[in-house]
């Protein structure tokens, strides 16, 4: 095909038709900007027959994009077949630019907020101390998902037969909840007032002053790397959880 060629194009109309009474001078440079302009705009794959519509009549539709892909193959933007269609998309080594990580966001089970509740109040606590509090055992992963959050870490190991590990709030939980010092959490008053306590308390129901204090309590002795592996290990293989 010659360079250039007198082509009996349409021009398209109000009903996005087009009309054969406009006559041009299509060059084959012409041709493949229209078909570049037509791939560029549309928001789906185009199929040839979908191209062929929008051109002069007698274009060879194929070979112009064909002749596109090559010249966009080394090119950040790639013309691809999708189908029976065909797109302009990103290069694939290119596609890490694109790339965008974003945080999940998980919402809390109950028994992971009623456990978070006591370790900030009640810190340092122990595992038991929490089920005891609870009074149901702690569901498989409730501390593991916290731990992962980073809103509590594992403190020291109490003093006490079997030296269980006790835990206690971290930066990253005053971060997320507003909180200059853990003694801002509410305390009786605070909680009756906004409606989180029912009328009738029983007597011997305390809300404590927490505190997360970095120092050890003087029940408590440091971690060892091996405590900390053996206390995840044991959170990881608790039974299944339950609705609690």
């Amino acid at each position: 095909m010659a360079d250039k060629t007198t082509q009996r194009t349409q021009e398209m109309g109000d009903n996005g038709a087009f009309s054969p009474n406009v006559t041009v001078l299509a060059t084959r440079a012409a041709q493949l900007r229209m078909v570049e302009a037509l791939l560029f705009a549309a928001t789906e794959p185009l199929d040839v027959a979908s191209i062929a519509a929008r051109m002069p009549d007698g274009c060879d539709v194929p070979a112009l994009l064909s002749e596109l892909q090559n010249e966009y193959a080394k090119r950040g933007v790639n013309l691809a077949r999708v189908g029976d269609g065909w797109r302009f998309r990103t290069a694939d080594d290119l596609s890490f630019l694109l790339r965008q990580e974003q945080v999940e966001q998980k919402k809390l089970s109950r028994a992971a907020l009623e456990t978070l509740a006591i370790v900030a109040y009640h810190q340092p606590v122990t595992r038991a101390e929490i089920e005891e509090i609870r009074g149901v055992s702690i569901s498989r992963g409730v501390l593991d998902v916290l731990l992962e959050t980073g809103w509590i870490r594992m403190r020291g190991r109490r003093r006490t037969p079997g030296r269980p590990v006790t835990y206690g709030t971290t930066p990253g939980f005053l971060d997320h909840f507003g909180l200059e010092n853990v003694r801002d959490l509410p305390g009786m008053d605070e909680l009756k007032a906004a409606g989180l306590l029912q009328t009738e308390i029983p007597e011997n129901l305390k809300v404590p002053s927490p505190s997360d204090d970095e120092a050890l309590a003087p029940d408590e002795d440091p971690l060892e790397e091996d405590d900390v592996n053996e206390e995840l290990a044991s959170i990881s293989d608790e039974d299944e959880p339950s609705a609690s």
